[in-house]
């Protein structure tokens, strides 16, 4: 019964969510719009649309929902898997996906300042890595010629504020 289901749950959600279904949902609801005039837009006219879509929401929410509860339970044995598999990462984020909101916030805090110092480190060996540059070309006391390289501070602000806002680069 669970593989029936899971199956017609995985077509089903991939059949309603193409854009042919849409547009079918779409060329129905003009239809029904459209013969408003003809049923004197009556209330059985506005029953059939509300019972309609009444009916469809209330059974593709368990279908959208069993499709999210297997997809979150892969999703998270992968990661499991991955983090026992790396040498480097702490076992402890096995299994977070079970703790309370309090827990898991307290973990993400965990986490925001370890990324956060490592961030300022990151930014202090850019620093670094001009002054030495700085003090090379300076040493050299060669012009700069065309258009001038940004520096390695700068180009670490900007990696910082990408991973800041969400984008890797």
């Amino acid at each position: 019964m669970d593989k029936l289901f899971a199956k017609f749950a995985n077509v089903t959600a991939k059949a309603t969510g193409s854009p042919p279904a849409f547009l079918i949902c779409v060329a129905l609801v003009l239809l029904w719009a459209v013969t408003g005039p003809l049923f004197g837009f009556s209330e059985t006219w506005q029953l059939v649309i509300n019972t309609g879509t009444t009916i469809v929401t209330f059974l593709m929410v368990f279908l959208i929902q069993n499709t999210q509860n297997r997809d979150g339970i892969a999703l998270q044995t992968k990661l499991d898997e991955l983090i026992r598999a790396t040498t480097d990462a702490e076992n402890e984020f096995i299994g977070i996906e079970k703790l309370t909101d309090k827990e898991l916030e307290a973990m993400h805090a965990h986490c925001k300042q370890r990324a956060d110092r490592s961030m300022r480190a990151f930014q202090r060996a850019a620093a670094e890595k001009d002054a030495r540059a700085a003090k090379q070309a300076k040493a050299r006391k060669t012009p700069a010629k065309g258009k001038k390289e940004p520096s390695a501070r700068a180009q670490a602000s900007r990696r910082v504020k990408a991973l800041q806002a969400g984008h890797p680069h």
